[in-house]
């Protein structure tokens, strides 16, 4: 029997959750990541990365079913995320694994979403930042192509070529979201409310963080 449709219940404001503890889990994977790099068990790095994925789901899941979304959640699911990605880039960048300047990238995008919304606040007109099409293809390719170096590196597979393949298009799509985003975000700043439009970078927005009926909690 299929499942029923969740009914679309605002965020509250419990803090202690199965999803948010499911997420405080991830973070707390983030460190453990980087010490597997650095140790060179890039095997367990492997498997930490493919349960936090895995686990982000779940979670996001067990949120959305059993209407468990909550505000803490709605911040602590993006920090989480964006911790264990950037943490694996930078580990990887500074053991020589990836090139330092697709790191640089790949945090000064981030930097710059975020200093961004600072901005936004402190001109008094907040944003938020909501996903478009580009970012979600750049965050799905970041974390294919770090799961595909850690796996690589863990059982001993050539990537070959594809492993430029994938710096490329990291790369394209790293820069391409970022300057989609800025464009959206000075649209935003010097015409108005409107301007921004559906799920880009728009004003203070109250709802999921992934589209209608995301996985925020």
């Amino acid at each position: 029997m299929p499942d029923q449709p969740v009914p679309d219940h605002p965020l509250s404001n419990r803090s202690i959750t199965i999803p948010n503890i499911i997420t405080v889990v991830r973070l707390v994977l983030v460190p453990v990541a980087v010490w597997a790099i650095s140790d060179e068990q890039l095997g367990l790095a492997f498997w930490i990365f493919l349960i936090a994925g895995v686990s982000d789901g779940i979670d996001g899941y067990i949120a959305r079913r059993w209407s468990l979304r909550s505000k803490l959640g709605s911040y602590l699911d993006p920090i989480a995320d964006k911790a264990l990605l950037v943490s694996i880039y930078v580990t990887l960048g500074i053991e020589g694994v990836l090139p330092r300047w697709l790191v640089i990238l790949v945090v000064s995008r981030d930097l710059l979403i975020v200093g961004g919304i600072v901005l936004s606040w402190v001109m008094g007109r907040p944003v938020e930042v909501k996903p478009i099409f580009v970012s979600k293809a750049n965050t799905t390719a970041q974390i294919g192509f770090a799961a595909a170096i850690l796996g690589s590196r863990a059982f001993h597979l050539d990537l070959g070529a594809l492993r430029d393949l994938g710096i490329g298009l990291v790369g394209v799509l790293t820069v391409a979201s970022g300057a989609a985003y800025c464009v959206q975000w000075l649209r935003a700043m010097s015409e108005g409310p409107d301007a921004a439009g559906p799920g880009a970078v728009g004003p203070r927005a109250v709802g999921p963080r992934r589209g209608e009926g995301g996985d925020a909690r």
